[in-house]
């Protein structure tokens, strides 16, 4: 006898809210979130429910938006970029207790290089995150911040 997967379709649910003049390139796993004005998705991307992208804002391809994670206008989310909402706080993976993840906020013209991964945090506005960058703590002094963990190279010129 042989044993056969169950197979989910891939795509955008209807649960999906799109501002106005949003490109998607396919094949992307949108459901249950808020994309703004203007912004674009890349290929093979998932963002699951209750994500929120603001406007004008740009996600490459290869990343991964996962629950509790807010991220604001004219941002750039870069090629392959990981965001994390269980920190596996008991030492293992939350196993569904969704009570134990953590949410994670982007402010405004923000931009997080390709293979980044960020932990939940909040991340103020004006900030620039270095490709391979992990982010382990809240960020509240705009400037360019980079390493594992991530930490600031040099501020931000209007400061």
């Amino acid at each position: 006898m042989e044993n056969k997967p169950r197979i989910y379709d891939y795509g955008i649910r209807e649960d999906v809210v799109f501002g106005k003049d949003v490109r998607v390139i396919q094949p992307v796993n949108l459901y249950g979130c808020k994309v703004g004005d203007n912004s674009f998705i890349g290929p093979f991307t998932e963002i699951q429910k209750d994500v929120a992208i603001g406007d004008r804002t740009k996600v490459q391809s290869h990343t991964f938006i996962c629950e509790l994670v807010t991220i604001g206008n004219d941002c750039f989310i870069g090629h392959g970029v990981m965001f994390i909402n269980d920190l596996f706080s008991e030492g293992g993976p939350a196993a569904g207790d969704k009570s134990k993840w953590k949410s994670t906020v982007i402010g405004n013209h923000v931009s997080v290089g390709s293979n980044a991964t960020i932990l939940p945090v909040s991340i103020c506005d004006h900030v620039v995150i270095g490709a391979g960058s992990v982010v382990t703590k809240n960020i509240t002094e705009p400037g360019i911040y980079a390493g594992n963990p991530a930490r600031l190279m040099r501020r931000h010129p209007k400061q």
